[in-house]
């Protein structure tokens, strides 16, 4: 039983290793050992919310979600890519000058459960340097790209005092959705606590004008419904 898929773990507290299933007290423990180490959600006390978006920075929709914060006045939480914040070292920058949060999201978007050991940490080391020449130190929290990761791997970053975000919340956004697809994925599914994920980088040919488009939407209808929007650190009170 080798591989943990991190949304199996999380969402159904169930380990799906490559072996097969694991018996209840297995999963338990598993679950246990890593509690502090991965989650999919904050704490359900409190009205809020988390808005996310992965594969930042780009040059076409990550700086129409920025304009887009910025007139809501909504801080959210950036998954950075590693040679994305090469590409667009600008729009990085102004990313956390606007005072958003951001977490490492490996530097090219490998599948984790494809790398050997050695490859996977330069993943997250390489990106954290790039990370830290923008916000002066290493980001507290990972989110692996397509939510896969492995046993090792999650000992690995738990050795290295970092969480591994996942989201409870997915718009889908990334299969080129229209705006009233978008929200419709977001607003009914979310409560307290919850992590929503969305992209604002995407690659040749992708798509993301839903996202933006259905934005104003979203951010309007959960004010409404008197959640508060807020960084992932922010709801975990976390550096």
């Amino acid at each position: 039983m080798k591989h943990i898929r991190l949304l199996s773990c999380l969402l159904l507290l169930a380990l799906c290793f490559s072996s097969g299933s694991v018996q209840p007290k297995a999963m338990a423990a598993e679950k246990n050992k890593y509690e502090s180490t991965s989650i999919m959600r904050g704490p359900a006390t409190k009205r809020e919310i988390a808005l996310t978006f992965d594969d930042a920075p780009d040059d076409i929709f990550t700086p129409k979600i920025l304009d887009i914060l910025k007139e809501k006045e909504v801080k959210a939480t950036f998954f950075l890519v590693g040679y994305r914040i090469e590409k667009y070292p600008d729009i990085a920058r102004r990313i956390v000058r606007e005072g958003h949060a951001v977490g490492n999201h490996s530097y090219n978007h490998p599948n984790f459960l494809n790398m050997q050991d050695a490859d996977f940490q330069k993943q997250i080391t390489r990106t954290d340097e790039l990370i830290r020449s923008l916000t002066g130190s290493a980001p507290t929290i990972v989110r692996p790209p397509y939510g896969n990761i492995s046993n090792r791997q999650m000992e690995w970053l738990a050795g290295s005092k970092r969480i591994v975000v996942a989201w409870d919340v997915d718009s889908l956004d990334w299969k080129g959705l229209e705006a009233e697809e978008v929200a419709s994925n977001i607003l009914p599914n979310v409560s307290p606590g919850s992590i929503v994920l969305q992209h604002s980088g995407t690659g040749d040919g992708g798509d993301l004008s839903g996202t933006v488009h259905a934005l104003p939407t979203v951010i309007d209808d959960l004010r409404k419904k008197g959640f508060k929007l807020v960084t992932v650190q922010d709801m975990l009170g976390i550096p």
